[in-house]
């Protein structure tokens, strides 16, 4: 990935850190034509975030460990 888009990486995460998302609600909300623009994938290869399966809602999106570190790291 590239460095310009790191600060998408770090927007995207504060974005779920302030609660779990519907995989739904990221795909809708963070899709993008641009093949080189692949910000929610981009953080969960990083690890920052991850898929978890919660009862009787779904399928979710929810920060990880590293992603509340890469936050902190960052000042957010």
């Amino acid at each position: 990935m590239s460095e310009t888009a790191d600060p998408l990486v770090l927007d995207f995460v504060e974005w779920v850190a302030r609660e779990p998302r519907a995989y739904a609600e990221v795909i809708s909300t963070w899709k993008t034509s641009c093949p080189r623009l692949t910000i929610w994938e981009d953080a969960a290869d990083r690890g920052y975030v991850a898929r978890e399966t919660v009862a009787g809602i779904g399928l979710v999106i929810a920060v990880t460990e590293d992603g509340e570190r890469f936050l902190r790291m960052h000042g957010r």
